[in-house]
């Protein structure tokens, strides 16, 4: 008995983490769109500076569809956790008082100040995401599971290329690499998702599994 529930722990931890990841790496690489949208706009002569977000945004739909497969395989639906579990969307809503999808895109294109701010965002958020998967493939939990563990390596070896083009713009504009405020902003909402958010999607065991992917077209949002 004892081992039985051992599992089905272990097993709760694994959905709990890949259903966050999987949330994170969809809104990720849908959110990018407006990035390059920005970039393009503001300087589209910068080619170097456009391939590595389109880069960028190929790795995180490519981490997205590996989620997906890991899910797949396993025979069930990543729990249906929302923006509450995004750290993007928390960090967004913070220092830019919107969601991502109610974000004034225009407004961010024109003026360098919120661009430079966005710029800010991302970075500390993929520096953060490449932090905590070191965590993460540190744990035997994880490297229990031989697919999930592959797919970690894989955001790991990825994850470089994913803040530094938005460093090296703001090195080379001149501009700073983070305010205070927003490292504080990064520091709480890493810490809000570990010690409350995760926890509390670990032991709800009410929370309802999603009913269809959200790269699926034809998917209905969920309520």
């Amino acid at each position: 008995m004892t081992n039985r529930l051992a599992r089905a722990l272990h097993r709760r931890y694994l959905d709990v983490v890949g259903s966050i990841y999987i949330y994170n790496e969809h809104r990720g690489y849908t959110s990018i769109d407006r990035v390059l949208e920005a970039v393009r706009e503001l300087c589209p002569e910068d080619v170097v500076f456009i391939a590595a977000i389109e880069k960028h945004r190929a790795d995180e739909r490519k981490h997205y569809i590996m989620f997906r497969r890991w899910f797949e395989l396993r025979g069930v639906m990543p729990l249906a956790v929302d923006r509450a579990c995004g750290h993007i969307d928390r960090f967004v809503e913070i220092l830019f008082r919107s969601t991502i999808d109610d974000l004034d895109t225009k407004a961010v294109l024109g003026s360098e100040a919120l661009f430079e701010r966005l710029c800010r965002v991302i970075m500390l958020t993929e520096r953060r995401g490449m932090r905590q998967v070191d965590t993460l493939l540190q744990s035997r939990l994880i490297r229990s599971d031989p697919v999930l563990t592959k797919i970690f390596k894989i955001v790991q070896r990825d994850e470089p290329s994913h803040w530094q083009p938005y460093e090296a713009w703001l090195l080379r504009t001149n501009r700073p690499q983070a305010r205070l405020s927003e490292r504080i902003a990064d520091f709480w909402i890493h810490r809000e998702l570990l010690f409350i958010k995760l926890p509390w999607l670990f032991i709800n065991i009410w929370s309802p599994r999603r009913y269809a992917w959200a790269d699926d077209t034809k998917a209905v949002e969920q309520k």
